[in-house]
């Protein structure tokens, strides 16, 4: 497999775990449809920011992967999407 692969599901993995604050959102919320189907956007919205932001860092070549790797997720994880729903 391709390390652009690799890094982009680590990365997505690794961002996803910034929505863990949600899941209590998910338990204790009045609506707890509606909450989790914003918790399933906001993990697909990661997942393909993180995706995107790595494929277009990896496309200029400023830096190398790993040093591209780690502006993602730093990235991913600073913007922190706001609640969609």
């Amino acid at each position: 497999m391709n390390q652009l692969p690799k890094a982009q599901l680590t990365i997505a993995l690794l961002a996803c775990f910034t929505t863990v604050g949600m899941f209590q959102e998910v338990l204790t919320a009045s609506d707890q449809f509606s909450a989790l189907l914003n918790l399933i956007a906001q993990i697909a919205a990661i997942i393909i920011l993180s995706v995107v932001i790595l494929g277009l860092l990896e496309w200029v070549k400023i830096f190398d992967l790993k040093t591209n790797a780690i502006i993602t997720l730093i990235v991913v994880i600073a913007i922190r999407l706001p609640y969609l729903m």
